[in-house]
């Protein structure tokens, strides 16, 4: 025994349920299992392993891909991939409608890039395990990540091209950088953020107070493919934005509601904000914010529509984790974007040829979406 006999009888040791939630006869048959796999099952089982994959069968069984509980090692590359550094790859995913691993950005200089992956191919088999019944897109993402300088074979399913292609990946350092800006031309600004990750407040500050002390006229915000990231850290970022007010608010379970409020320093130059089908969750609260303000003009097609908003539990014992989904939250107006998304106020496709190209990888010439939200920007420019 592991414990001393005393540490099993523990309250915190023990498993509750109310009598309402669950049936003892539900009880009777999970010991009855355990029973015939304990003596019966033609081979030895690990049952630490078995008891994890239980207690992702409580979150499993919610249909909610947003809630997972993450094992010791999960979590320790759960947290490595949100840094910015890991091995792997080198590109960001998420799971589209039909819960398949969908490419949404390759990074640049990465063996994804090199072997020629593209942004809306399906992962669909790592290392010939079939994946596409994996409703938890970390739990795929950790069979592709492993040591450096080590294969990995991804099977991709290219949509346009209606196949699927096998390629072999060496993994290697990834370090990614969320956030990039430039001078347009007639001094407007541009800034693209990636991801919303716990330093990127700052990092946009900066980038914003470096391109203001360039003298820009208007600015664009870029918010394409971004699937979201810190809730805490987009707040921030609109609170730099849009005038003194609401921001946003979230509602839990029991009706309890939380807002975030904006000071009274704002954004004093024309503004563009891009977003696309791919932009979510986080990108979605400051696309909405910065409409229902009117401080900025929306551009190109409409947002995900992810209004949820998750926390992090790590508070286990085991090094463990639990990712859950604790409210919805709503726009100042009081719209909820959950389901319904964000609606741009000029509606512009991208280019037929770049639809599958990573945003920093379009030229800005040859951009329909950018070429609008400059044109916007300079109708306001006095």
């Amino acid at each position: 025994m592991s414990k001393p006999a005393e540490d099993w009888f523990k309250p915190q040791n023990a498993i509750y349920f109310d009598r309402d939630q669950i049936d003892i006869e539900d009880i009777a048959a999970f010991n009855h299992v355990k029973n015939i796999l304990e003596n019966e099952y033609y081979k030895e089982v690990d049952f630490r392993e078995a008891f994890s994959m239980a207690i992702k069968g409580l979150s499993a069984g919610l249909d909610d891909p947003y809630t997972a509980y993450y094992t010791p090692e999960e979590m320790k590359d759960y947290l490595e991939g949100v840094s910015g550094n890991y091995v792997g790859i080198g590109v960001s995913v998420h799971m589209d409608e039909n819960f398949l691993l969908n490419v949404a950005d390759v990074f640049a200089n990465s063996p994804a890039k090199e072997a020629g992956i593209k942004k809306n191919d399906k992962i669909i088999k790592v290392d010939d395990e079939d994946v596409t019944a994996i409703r938890e897109a970390d739990l795929i993402v950790k069979k592709i990540k492993g040591e450096p300088n080590t294969k990995v074979k991804i099977t991709i399913y290219r949509p346009d091209e209606n196949r699927q292609i096998d390629l072999e990946l060496e993994r290697r350092y990834i370090n990614i950088s969320w956030i990039a800006s430039d001078i347009l031309d007639n001094k407007i600004g541009y800034i693209h953020i990636k991801q919303f990750d716990d330093d990127i407040s700052k990092d946009f500050e900066q980038h914003l107070n470096a391109l203001m002390s360039k003298g820009i006229k208007g600015l664009v915000i870029d918010l394409r493919d971004n699937p979201g990231g810190s809730y805490y850290q987009v707040i921030r970022i609109a609170d730099r934005i849009v005038p003194k007010g609401l921001v946003v608010y979230t509602e839990d379970r029991g009706k309890n509601r939380h807002e975030q409020y904006s000071d009274e320093r704002e954004l004093e130059i024309p503004l563009s904000i891009l977003i696309n089908e791919y932009s979510a969750s986080a990108s979605e609260i400051l696309a909405a914010c910065v409409q229902d303000y009117g401080k900025g003009t929306l551009v190109g097609t409409k947002t995900f529509g992810k209004g949820l908003v998750q926390e992090i539990d790590m508070n286990f014992a085991n090094g463990g984790g639990f990712k859950y989904t604790k409210a919805r939250y709503f726009a100042p107006s009081g719209r909820s974007i959950h389901g319904e998304g964000v609606i741009p106020d000029i509606e512009v496709e991208l280019n037929e040829e770049f639809k599958t190209t990573p945003i920093e990888d379009i030229p800005h010439e040859r951009d329909t979406q950018l070429k609008v939200a400059i044109e916007e920007v300079m109708k306001k420019i006095k």
